[in-house]
């Protein structure tokens, strides 16, 4: 999967591409993330196209961790990475090894087990109704000025409905990429 051609994204039974600038390894076996699914390339996109570098990152619904990885080869200080599904966490535990990847924290759960911590990124690839369940409390552990990126979910009616309820966090929406009827849209605080 290439991504911008900056990013390949393969498994560890496909060759090497040395040409692209970034390089992700994933092992998917049961969890979502490989690059190939519209939302997830879309995501991968705004992380290419923001200012990673130094900052604290949020990954919530990581699945095979490929958020993650990305945004720590691009230089991101810290990662949370959480899934609710233990095979997603397994997955992405073993994602970051395969990337040499050391400063992910991987955590098993849901919006409860968000560490109270103050993040600069918060990467959300879920479904409209866990996003609208959720957003409270990102707003509660993103920076004011920190980005929120959101996907897994359709433009109409759910892109207006995420808008209005990150509004009531004072989380303001920005701009969006769409993909097959998918959107990623991002959000600042």
């Amino acid at each position: 999967m290439k991504i911008k051609d900056k990013i390949f994204v393969r498994a560890t039974f496909h060759q090497p591409r040395p040409e692209f600038e970034y390089e992700i390894v994933i092992d998917p076996k049961m969890a979502f993330g490989t690059g190939h699914h519209q939302t997830t390339s879309m995501m991968l996109e705004h992380v290419l196209e923001s200012k990673i570098s130094g900052r604290k990152v949020l990954d919530m619904g990581c699945g095979t961790g490929i958020l993650a990885i990305m945004a720590a080869k691009l230089g991101a200080e810290a990662i949370t990475a959480i899934d609710y599904d233990p095979v997603c966490y397994d997955s992405a535990i073993e994602n970051a090894e395969l990337n040499g990847i050391s400063n992910i924290i991987a955590i098993c759960g849901s919006k409860e087990v968000i560490p109270n911590e103050q993040y600069d990124i918060i990467l959300a690839n879920i479904n409209r109704n866990i996003l609208l369940d959720q957003l409270s409390r990102y707003s509660e552990v993103l920076k004011l000025g920190g980005e929120l990126y959101l996907s897994g979910f359709y433009a109409s009616p759910d892109l207006e409905m995420l808008t209005d309820e990150a509004a009531k966090y004072n989380i303001k929406y920005t701009t969006h990429k769409t993909n097959g009827g998918w959107v990623a849209a991002r959000f600042i605080k």
